[in-house]
């Protein structure tokens, strides 16, 4: 059962922190799949309840074992495909990343992290994929969590109480990094789907009002679907980062083949806009160009693509990173992208391109966190 298949087709975060809902990742664009086919609301009076009686012991994170990467070690975040630019050597600089959904389990509504087959899946889908593409700048800290399962997923009800136990953790483990790992230093936030879910609420909760975000680098929070209109009301404070060197801002894009018809992905994203906010501006989806990394520079061609690593989420090693070989554009909130003809990158139905949010573009990623990272520290070194 552990297969790529087992990768995240969730929905999106939601809009406001007094009236959560459950993510409904690409649900118009991905409705003939099972998982997201025909969910049905909760029989059961009480889901929360449910949800912690039944939920495994929560980590406990001052113990290695409760990491999948950072504390004893950085394991499969250390990977390195070959071609890539090197990994950060005592950066200075540290990353919280958290993983999305990855677990099956039709028997759980909140994945286990004391089982060893899941989290050897979220090591190798997860962390050696995604997480490893920040070690370009920074050390990598990836708590394992009491994630919501696609068990979870399917259900509206269980679905929200799923996802609050799973970022009472996430909150917990950024808690403790903070004060155990960060001790003062400058530090990067980065999650995609489900993880960009609780990154979101990371910063929206814990750092954008507080001293903790003139230490923040940036916000990458890939793969869900914050709107413009986001900024200014959930996000009092943060705001999309505009220029490949800005800091203190928030980096978003959700990955769809150039060949796919938009108007069900954007109707179904800008939805969960309007559901809170009504009809207003600022519905449309942030997409901030990957490869450019520049919101007046919308366009990407291969030419500019600096490596995408090939092929589906999965285990085993990483793949060679391929230079130009995936142009991208950023249309009506979405990042389309077009790569070349041998390129083999994991699609889902109606073109989405969710698996590979963060590999199609890996090597711009390592070398937007450095710029950003160096920016950082060097307007932090003029004001001493």
């Amino acid at each position: 059962m552990r297969t790529a298949e087992r990768r995240e087709d969730e929905a999106s975060a939601d809009r406001t922190s007094a009236a959560r809902t459950v993510p409904r990742r690409l649900a118009a664009m991905l409705m003939s799949l099972p998982l997201l086919a025909g969910a049905q609301p909760a029989a059961t009076p009480d889901p929360a309840a449910e949800i912690a009686r039944l939920a495994p012991p929560a980590p406990d994170y001052a113990l290695g074992e409760s990491w999948a990467s950072g504390i004893s070690s950085s394991g499969p975040a250390d990977a390195v495909p070959a071609g890539a630019s090197p990994a950060a050597v005592d950066p200075g600089v540290d990353v919280f990343f958290v993983h999305p959904t990855t677990d099956m389990n039709p028997q759980l509504w909140n994945a286990d992290p004391r089982d060893a087959t899941a989290n050897r899946w979220v090591d190798e889908s997860s962390i050696a994929r995604q997480a490893s593409a920040f070690n370009g700048c920074c050390r990598v800290y990836a708590p394992r969590y009491r994630a919501a399962t696609y068990k979870a997923i399917r259900d509206p009800a269980h679905g929200k109480a799923a996802y609050a136990l799973a970022y009472g953790d996430v909150e917990r483990a950024f808690d403790w990094f903070i004060a155990h790992v960060s001790k003062g230093r400058p530090f990067i936030i980065a999650g995609h789907s489900q993880g960009a879910k609780h990154v979101a609420d990371l910063l929206e909760r814990r750092i954008e009002n507080g001293p903790l975000h003139a230490r923040m680098v940036a916000a990458y929070i890939i793969g869900i679907n914050l709107a413009e209109g986001d900024f200014g009301r959930r996000f009092k404070h943060a705001r999309p980062c505009d220029r490949p060197a800005q800091t203190g801002c928030v980096v978003q894009w959700n990955a769809i083949s150039a060949d796919a018809d938009l108007a069900p992905v954007v109707a179904a994203f800008e939805k969960t806009f309007t559901d809170v906010h009504g009809d207003v501006p600022g519905k449309q989806m942030l997409c901030v160009n990957p490869v450019t990394f520049d919101r007046s520079r919308s366009q990407a061609s291969t030419e500019q693509a600096r490596g995408l690593v090939p092929g589906d989420p999965g285990s085993g090693p990483l793949q060679p990173l391929r230079p130009r070989a995936a142009a991208v554009r950023c249309e009506r909130g979405l990042a389309l992208v077009r790569t070349l003809p041998d390129v083999v990158v994991k699609t889902l139905p109606g073109g989405s391109l969710h698996y590979a949010d963060i590999a199609l573009f890996y090597e711009d990623i390592r070398a937007n966190t450095r710029l950003r990272v160096q920016a950082w520290q060097a307007a932090h070194h003029r004001r001493r």
